[in-house]
């Protein structure tokens, strides 16, 4: 059985400019529950959470000026959305819906999230489609509530989760990966505690491989007892917005490398989608319902 956070509001109405990229948080579900990759009784919606866990990865000032619609015109630009009340409930759903995913796998081996992955929002400003970091939020749950010791956030989206690493910079119990394209946003990036910048046109075969090396390592040298996966599809070939070159079935196969290797050591993984943007929903649609198959093959 797996466990799948899904509320309405992830696809909350935006002007046309914005629509098509948020079209696959719809169809997205409906894609897993027409070919039974997933049941009804495996989704859950999730709550806003508390603001104190929140708070644990946001500054107090930016987080009330958020709730309000407070941002000034060019924070506002830089997250890329217009503000309105229901986006601030969307970013705060996601953020609760990875929280109860991080609970979830705890019990059951696997959770994902069908939004997440906002690895760009910094403690006291947003940016890049990101005004909450929901994995950061959910490592700091379970270390706040003695759940995890050592948590291992391994980010596959093109860009690098540059917001993620700023946040944890300086806190050794929570290890920040990302493997991204070097020449892709952010243009100035953080300094994760791992990152592996990739040249443009990176295809399977030499993606595959060093993911490969470097996963098992770390896992052995880290050793944590939590793992948030940020599983981009944005690493595509016909992506948008990225500079990587993997075929829909590379994508699938990391995949299946990163939760086989969480799986075949018994660690809980709550995973979150992060980008898409090839021109074809399709090609988005299905390159995230294979990390779901993934997941119901190995915890289904």
């Amino acid at each position: 059985m797996l466990s799948i956070a899904f509320a309405p509001c992830y696809a909350h109405p935006l002007p046309a400019a914005h629509r098509f990229p948020m079209l696959k948080y719809e169809l997205l579900p409906q894609q897993l529950l027409h070919e039974g990759t997933a049941t009804p009784a495996d989704f859950f919606v999730p709550v806003p959470p508390p603001d104190a866990d929140i708070l644990r990865v946001h500054d107090a000032g930016y987080y009330e000026r958020l709730r309000r619609g407070q941002l000034t015109r060019p924070e506002e630009r830089a997250t890329g959305f217009p503000w309105s009340p229901e986006l601030f409930a969307r970013e705060v759903t996601i953020l609760g819906g990875t929280i109860e995913c991080a609970r979830r796998a705890l019990a059951h081996g696997v959770a994902l999230n069908i939004a997440g992955g906002t690895h760009h929002a910094f403690r006291a400003r947003g940016e890049g489609f990101c005004l909450l970091n929901d994995q950061a939020a959910g490592a700091a749950w379970l270390l706040a509530h003695g759940l995890a010791k050592q948590v291992l956030i391994v980010d596959l989206d093109v860009h690098q989760g540059n917001g993620t690493a700023a946040i944890f910079q300086g806190e050794p119990r929570v290890f920040t990966f990302s493997m991204h394209g070097a020449r892709n946003y952010p243009a100035r990036k953080e300094a994760s505690d791992l990152d592996l910048p990739l040249p443009d046109g990176t295809a399977d075969a030499e993606y595959l491989a060093l993911l490969a090396e470097t996963l098992p390592r770390l896992l052995a040298e880290v050793r944590p007892d939590f793992v948030f996966y940020l599983a981009g599809v944005d690493v595509l070939a016909t992506d948008k917005l990225g500079h990587l070159a993997l075929s829909r079935d590379g994508c699938r196969r990391r995949d299946e490398l990163v939760l086989g290797l969480c799986h075949a050591r018994g660690l809980p993984v709550a995973v979150g989608m992060g980008g898409g943007y090839s021109a074809r929903i399709a090609d988005i649609v299905e390159a995230h319902a294979n990390t779901f198959r993934a997941a119901a093959a190995l915890w289904g």
